[in-house]
């Protein structure tokens, strides 16, 4: 039988020791599993960090795969939620040719009508930096594409859940042990 294979969001709770992205990435390895975006911060526990891990794949991989990092010691939990199971964003930058801002008054209207911020401005170029859904970035980078990126940067997918997980509480009761 085959499952349907959808973009599933893993979020890992755990310690911050070293080495651990070389484990939780062989374990992605080892069963032939592309990660689309991995984005790695502070939790909202002093001492307790996030993985926030985006990959195309069955719910069945998912289950297995967060059983797998649940094993590991320095993990404190791992989940899986689906794309409508989340509220999420990713940003990227854009750097580009400043003498384009003053030429072509077609990117200040991409600009104005795409939401994009403009961080900084000088003699030789500009930065733009962008939030929103992967679509909404990739359609600004094909419109900006025709006037020339001399440089493009994505960060990986931040992400809540939109049910309520308590996961402060148990991180808070394993921050107490």
């Amino acid at each position: 039988m085959n499952e349907e294979i959808k973009t599933f969001t893993i979020s890992i709770y755990t310690e911050n020791n070293i080495g651990l992205l070389n484990r939780i990435s062989a374990i992605f390895q080892r069963r032939h599993i592309n990660i689309e975006s991995l984005t790695t911060s502070q939790s909202e526990i002093d001492g307790v960090n996030r993985f926030v891990i985006v990959v195309n794949i069955s719910e069945s991989q998912a289950k297995k795969i967060v059983g797998q990092f649940q094993k590991q010691i320095e993990v404190i939990r791992a989940f899986y939620h689906t794309d409508e199971e989340t509220i999420y964003t990713e940003s990227c930058m854009f750097k580009i040719k400043s003498s384009l801002l003053f030429e072509e008054p077609q990117i200040q209207n991409i600009i104005k009508e795409s939401n994009t911020r403009i961080v900084t401005v000088n003699k030789e170029f500009f930065v733009l930096e962008k939030s929103g859904r992967r679509n909404e970035i990739e359609s600004l980078r094909r419109d900006l594409n025709v006037f020339g990126i001399m440089q493009f940067v994505r960060a990986g997918r931040i992400a809540v859940t939109k049910d309520e997980m308590k996961v402060t509480e148990m991180l808070l009761a394993f921050n107490n042990q």
